[in-house]
Order: C-alpha cells, then sequence, then structure tokens
C-alpha cells in the first residue's frame, strides 16, 4: 500500500547522506572492481535508495565474460545489476508515496515515454529505453549492485504483505518468465515444453504451474537445473545430453538462446502450435530451418522484457514463497562478488545467485 511520508521524513532536494558509494563496477572484460562513485543529490521525483539484495542475471555474467551483451557492448565502466530490491532511506519533498524505511522493489526499465512503441503503449519495446546495467545506449545505464542510489520514484513498488526484500529481488526475472507466458496466449490445460532450466525457464514452469498448465516438460543438459525445474512445477524432465527427447507440444518455450537448440525447438512445436523465443541470441544472422515454420503452421513469437507484469510478479511473488525459494541456491556479500560470479557461471551447482547489499 502506497503511504504519506511525513515531512519529518522529507528531506532537502540537495540533502545526502554522503557524497560518494560503493558499487560493483565492470571496467573491461573480466575486469570487476568494487569502485567508489559519486552518490548525486536528490532530485525531483526522486528516492534515495540503499539497496538490499541484487540477483545477478546472465546478462551480468555476459558482459563479464565477453564486455557485452548481443550489441552492447562496454564503451564505459559501468555499474551492474539490474534485479534489485532495497529500503527507503530519503525523499524528494514533492514525492509522497513512499517513506523512509520503507522496503520496495525497483523497475530497471525507465522508457522515453515519447517514441512510436510508447506512444502505442508497447513500452517494454522503447527505442530509447533505460535499463539498470545496460550499456545499449552512452553514457551506459548504471545498475543496482551498490550500496546506495537514486531512482525516480516511479519506478519504485511497494511491496506487497508477506513479500520480504530477500524474495522481491526475483520480481525482474519473474516479471520476464510472466510476459513471455503472456505472448503464448492462454496456457491452461495445455502441454507444453520448456528447453532450458537456467533462472528464467524455471520461472516459466512456476509461472505455468500458477496459470494452469496441465504438462510442464523440462529439458537441458545439466541434472541440477532440472531439479530445480521440479521444486518450480516441472511435471516431467529429461537430460537431453544422455537421451533425446522427440515428443511434441502445443507451446515450446526455447529458453537457452544457443543457436544449435533453435531446430530441435522447432521440431518439438506440434504442427499449429506455438513457439517463444525466450533464450536471446547472439547479434547477427543465425541459420534456421524456416521451412519447417511454413509448412508446419508455427506460430514463431519473440519475447523481450516486460511492463506492467512487474506488480503481478511482486502479488504472486508474495503469495507463492515456494518460487523464490525454490530458485535461489546462494547468497554473497558484496565484498565476496568474485565468488558469486564464480558460483553463478556454474550450472551443474547453481541456479540464482543474489548479491547481499
Amino acid at each position: 500500500m502506497e503511504q504519506q511520508c511525513s515531512s519529518s521524513q522529507r528531506v532537502s532536494l540537495t540533502m545526502s547522506s554522503t557524497n560518494t558509494t560503493e558499487a560493483l563496477v565492470i571496467h573491461h572484460k573480466g575486469d570487476l572492481r568494487l569502485d567508489k562513485i559519486p552518490l548525486p543529490a536528490l532530485e525531483a521525483g526522486t528516492v534515495r535508495i540503499r539497496p538490499a539484495w541484487g540477483g545477478i542475471c546472465g546478462s551480468d555474467m555476459h558482459y563479464f565474460l565477453h564486455g557485452g551483451v548481443g550489441a552492447s557492448v562496454l564503451r564505459e565502466p559501468m555499474v551492474l545489476g539490474h534485479e534489485v530490491s532495497g529500503v527507503v532511506e530519503a525523499v524528494a519533498p514533492d514525492v509522497t508515496r513512499f517513506h523512509a524505511g520503507e522496503a520496495v522493489a525497483i523497475h530497471p526499465a525507465k522508457p522515453c515515454g515519447t517514441c512510436p512503441e510508447c506512444l502505442r503503449g508497447a513500452r517494454h519495446l522503447c527505442r530509447n529505453m533505460r535499463f539498470f546495467g545496460s550499456a545499449a545506449l552512452l553514457p551506459h545505464t548504471g545498475g543496482g549492485f551498490r550500496r546506495e542510489m537514486i531512482v525516480e520514484a516511479s519506478q519504485l513498488y511497494a511491496l506487497p504483505p508477506g513479500l520480504d526484500v530477500r524474495r522481491a529481488s526475483m520480481a525482474e526475472p519473474f516479471s520476464v518468465a510472466l510476459h513471455a507466458i503472456s505472448r503464448a496466449g492462454n496456457v491452461e490445460g495445455r502441454k507444453i515444453l520448456v528447453q532450458g532450466a537456467g533462472p528464467i525457464g524455471a520461472l516459466i514452469v512456476a509461472g505455468l504451474k500458477i496459470a494452469g498448465a496441465s504438462e510442464i516438460v523440462v529439458t537441458d543438459l545439466h541434472d541440477f537445473p532440472l531439479e530445480i525445474a521440479r521444486k518450480l512445477g516441472a511435471t516431467a524432465t529429461f537430460n537431453t545430453s544422455q537421451a533425446a527427447h522427440e515428443d511434441e507440444y502445443e507451446v515450446v518455450f526455447e529458453a537457452t538462446g544457443v543457436i544449435s537448440a533453435l531446430p530441435t525447438a522447432i521440431a518439438r512445436t506440434r504442427k499449429g502450435g506455438t513457439l517463444v523465443q525466450v533464450g536471446i541470441f547472439p547479434p547477427g544472422d543465425i541459420p534456421a530451418p524456416l521451412a519447417q515454420i511454413i509448412s508446419r503452421e508455427l506460430d514463431y513469437r519473440g519475447t523481450f522484457r516486460f511492463d506492467l507484469e512487474f506488480g503481478e510478479a511482486l502479488n504472486l511473488l508474495a503469495k507463492n514463497h515456494w518460487i523464490a525459494d525454490g530458485l535461489i541456491t546462494h547468497s554473497f556479500p558484496l565484498g565476496h562478488y568474485q565468488d558469486a560470479f564464480t558460483a553463478s557461471l556454474d550450472r551443474k551447482t547453481s541456479s540464482k545467485v543474489l548479491l547481499e547489499l
């Protein structure tokens, strides 16, 4: 519930508890550092947050391993992290929706509001999107792996009853999963395959379970992520490094982003079925058996980020603690970021890894 802050909880626009804060900054491929960075003063419409928890995403690992994600290549140092929850420290005088001490989740996207996509209601496809921890634009948009940060009040969500800040950090990846499910249409009572049991694939499983899918089959190359998928609602799992799985499904979610996995996903989608591409492929052209999409009359649908699903994700996480609890496998203090990234890269032993900020 949004609450009115008292005048004693408001602060001057120029007041800040400190001029700098500690943050996890990627400088180049493989070069992560805890740096002291400037902490801006509050401005109209903004809130100072003390982040509490941040989930390490696949994109964070791509910046670490490769210095970029697809076409988004590092050109300057950047704070990582976009799966973030925290606590309000102070608010600008014109902000009345939040108060100091309130727990919040942070929507990492800031659409421009004026481009054609924003004007037609597709804000998640904004061509000028500012997204936490993204090198898509210059200057880059810093993320939330830091001790303190200034955030626009419009990007904050108060936590619903029953949801703590640790579980709330899963709202961003769960929103991605919920948006992907919405792209598939009605999934109630349907037989569905999720190809890839990383954190997003596993959260798609959880969303499908809540939405009433009758069968949720998951494939992966490793046993551990399949174990996570079973915790989150998979009715059957197959390790395809050991044996091929050749059933067909009404709906298939391709959640690996591996180019060689696309022909398999097409083949596993029954004639007249729907294939939702969740995993992000590298930039450039990739080979694909398009004739099979045509002759089998498949609906091949992309899915990218999310928008209003963020509030839905928070409400579902509040009512279903098993989602976050089943997905989170490790947590590390921010100072142990090297151990955290090492754990995240090991798919045989970890799923979602958190940084305690």
